[in-house]
């Protein structure tokens, strides 16, 4: 269920498959703290900074409301955006729809634009068994109150009718070369197939439509938007918006603020494998020929063939992820074939690269989380990967303890993750399966207390 100054431009060659995701045990260093920075919110699925000199960070929740912590950690009460009323009516019990992402223009402190991504009721034009329809559109902060949108100056850049409730990605951020990014998800149900999804080949590798895909656009020229030239099916057969495709459900992904600045997209898993690729222009990620670096049957997810192609249907190669974990009912298989894989789960959460100052030892490692080890109570992971030695392989990926907790774990639903203007991390959690109650907080990773 549930659930980066250069941008590299050319896709990635495929990477050798391999079979166990390799983890090492955690040690005293991977120990941290954690300061709650905000609560009594419901589902806050990011956080993200102002791009001015404001020092303010603004926590999405789901239902359809944007919160401003102040630089002085006041979480105001007056919402910064409320599209409450805008939105498709969300299950209490559980839902994937609602108020999924935010990114502000990088000139916001003088142009005050910013854009949002939400599920709103189905349009009259989309397909009647349809579910839902989610839209990107652009807001402008009010002439007024610099902590208020202009909520009647919503202008509608896209919208994609979505066949089922789930799989909708999410995630608008702007990358290092100015243009706007936007996640989808596959179109929802499993295995990408079903009602609205291509026969056979699935929506991830469809590269006529939108589902299942990493969007960038250029919003800079004229009054919607454009596709840039070196987007890869530009004067070509598909679609100009595309940058990456093969996604299943890419809920949260993230550009790295320092080094190359590479882009780092967490792909929810089916049944067996959740994982995180580098993303790069034109590459295909192989959803849903594989799942992360495994053939899939999409007929029947638990019994893979030994044997599936290595390319997409243009004959391009499929790149594999840099991180992948297994299941819990994976790993018991794992452990009886001897393979070294101890981190399990079952959806990941991306993170940010780490490039603050309160915990030099992560600095340029990958903080992100898995969802929860249990469907029932929040049991989430925090974790970290960093390359391998030789450079080569899957990352490798541990644990991080939280000091203060018997056990060393979350003990919460993991729904988001932030990063600040310094390079400090946060981690968003709740203890509702669904998006209902007032469990949701927000925690910001710290240098773990003396003893």
């Amino acid at each position: 269920m549930v659930a980066v100054a250069v941008l590299l431009l050319t896709a990635t060659a495929a990477l050798a498959s391999p079979r166990s995701q390799p983890s090492v045990k955690a040690d005293n260093s991977d120990r941290i703290g954690l300061k709650l920075v905000a609560d009594n919110l419901t589902s806050p699925i990011a956080l993200v900074p102002a791009p001015d000199l404001s020092g303010r960070r603004f926590i999405i929740d789901q239902i359809g409301v944007i919160r401003i912590l102040t630089s002085e950690g006041q979480l105001l009460d007056k919402p910064f955006l409320d599209l409450r009323d805008r939105l498709v009516p969300l299950n209490p019990q559980y839902d994937e729809r609602g108020l999924l992402g935010l990114a502000f223009h990088p000139g916001f402190g003088s142009n005050g634009r910013l854009f949002v991504y939400y599920s709103v009721p189905l349009r009259s034009r989309a397909p009647k068994d349809w579910d839902h329809t989610n839209r990107l559109s652009e807001f402008k902060i009010s002439a007024d109150d610099p902590n208020q949108v202009d909520s009647a100056s919503e202008k509608v850049l896209l919208e994609d009718d979505h066949p089922y409730m789930n799989h909708n990605g999410g995630t608008v951020a702007f990358g290092p070369d100015n243009y706007l990014y936007l996640s989808i998800g596959d179109g929802g149900n499993k295995n990408d197939i079903g009602r609205g999804h291509t026969p056979n080949i699935g929506n991830g590798q469809d590269i006529t439509k939108i589902e299942g895909k990493i969007l960038r656009l250029d919003i800079d020229r004229g009054s919607g938007y454009r596709s840039p030239r070196d987007n890869p099916f530009v004067n070509k057969h598909g679609l100009n918006e595309i940058f990456a495709y093969g996604f299943r459900n890419p809920y949260r992904f993230s550009f790295d603020i320092g080094g190359t600045h590479q882009l780092f997209v967490g792909d929810a898993g089916q049944d067996l494998y959740e994982e995180v690729s580098i993303v790069t222009n034109g590459g295909n990620y192989g959803w849903n020929i594989k799942e992360g670096t495994h053939c899939l049957n999409p007929q029947d997810e638990e019994h893979a063939p030994e044997h599936c192609r290595d390319t997409g249907y243009m004959d391009e190669p499929l790149i594999y992820p840099v991180i992948e974990y297994n299941h819990p009912q994976e790993e018991e298989a794992a452990a009886a074939k001897k393979e070294d894989s101890e981190i399990v789960g079952e959806v990941v959460v991306g993170g940010y690269v780490y490039r603050g100052e309160a915990l030099p030892q992560f600095a340029g490692q990958y903080v992100f989380g898995d969802w929860s080890r249990e469907e029932d109570e929040g049991d989430g992971s925090l974790l970290i990967a960093k390359p391998q030695d030789s450079g080569k392989g899957l990352w490798k990926i541990r644990e991080l303890e939280i000091a203060g907790n018997a056990d060393g774990r979350l003990h919460h639903f993991i729904v988001g993750f932030g990063q600040d203007a310094v390079g400090e991390v946060y981690v968003l959690v709740k203890d509702t399966l669904g998006p209902a109650g007032q469990t949701g907080k927000v925690y910001k990773l710290t240098s773990a207390p003396k003893s």
